[in-house]
């Protein structure tokens, strides 16, 4: 099985990661989920331009960390006899979370249909939090000089990720949703959200993450493929370690948000899509959180593509919800 940039295939079973987890990683999540479900979260639903018949298309709008409002695209059939299973999307790195036709497939099914637009990125969320130092290029490293001066929790994805479950808890808690079919995908950010999600929201049924980002930080500089969606890394050591005096420190509060360290809260059962040839996203990265899950996985692998369209995972994606 070719692998030319990386490791061997066997390797890549049994990697366990090098990015630092630091010591108080799981007191950091328990409280920062504490935090999160007293939040009230005023949910407002608003019917969008978009309609079609058959189907309810509304923006849904909630309360996320720091008072940001969050949107996502919410479409539910409209004849509803009894409830209904969920689908959450979660999409890529500054990205949106699409067009409302996208979704129609999964409604056509019987599916509720969640996208989330992703905090201060390219849909309608907004992120009303402030951080200490620069704002350059990249929501990796927003917040790391105030995690840096000990508040790991101004870290930005620390409140995207927990935009995630309360996105799950609200879904899950409506009358015409069955919670206990609820489900996740996304593909590289999205992917990365979709464990997120699985992790912190244990509830959530089936996750189908595609070559997630946000994982292995410290092997994916060692391998000098900090550039594409990592290239803030390098930026942010050019510009402000340019000595790497603090790189450990750095990697370690990056450790709060490196979705490996996550990865082992995970109950849901996962189906995991990779190629062995993404350069972006490298698999060595992407193994160290996958065999940290002990829930029921399998991963469906394609030798020869990288970060790119996989041919038909998206029709395995949707049977494997469906069954």
């Amino acid at each position: 099985m070719p692998l030319t940039f990386d490791m061997p295939f066997e390797q890549l079973h049994t990697y366990q990661g090098i990015n630092p987890r630091p010591a108080d990683f799981d007191s950091f999540w328990d409280k920062s989920l504490a935090e999160m479900h007293s939040i009230q979260p005023q949910v407002e639903l608003i019917p969008a331009d978009f309609q079609v018949p058959g189907v309810e298309c509304m923006h849904l709008y909630f309360t996320g960390m720091n008072g940001s409002r969050i949107h996502a695209k919410f479409l539910r059939p409209k004849h509803i006899s009894s409830p209904c299973p969920a689908i959450l999307f979660f999409h890529g790195y500054a990205c949106d979370s699409g067009d409302w036709s996208e979704k129609l497939a999964y409604v056509a099914q019987g599916f509720v249909v969640a996208a989330m637009d992703c905090r201060g990125q390219g849909g309608d969320s907004e992120d009303r939090g402030s951080v200490q130092g620069n704002t350059l290029h990249g929501h990796i490293i927003r917040g790391l000089e105030d995690a840096l001066s000990g508040h790991p929790e101004k870290l930005l994805y620390r409140q995207i990720f927990l935009d995630t479950a309360q996105l799950a808890k609200i879904i899950m808690g409506m009358p015409e949703v069955d919670s206990a079919r609820v489900y996740a995908t996304g593909w590289s950010q999205g992917g990365a959200l979709t464990v997120a999600c699985a992790a912190l929201e244990p509830r959530i049924k089936r996750a189908a993450p595609v070559y997630p980002f946000l994982s292995e930080y410290k092997r994916v500089w060692n391998m000098d493929y900090a550039k594409d969606a990592y290239l803030e890394l390098k930026e942010y050591f050019r510009r402000f370690d340019p000595q790497h005096k603090r790189e450990d420190a750095i990697f370690e509060q990056l450790g709060y948000i490196d979705i490996q360290h996550l990865a082992s809260r995970i109950r849901s059962e996962v189906l995991w899509g990779i190629g062995l040839m993404d350069t972006i996203c490298p698999p060595s990265s992407q193994f160290a959180a996958y065999n940290k899950i002990s829930s029921p996985k399998s991963m469906v692998v394609f030798p020869d593509f990288s970060h790119e369209g996989l041919p038909g995972l998206n029709d395995q994606i949707m049977q494997f919800f469906l069954n």
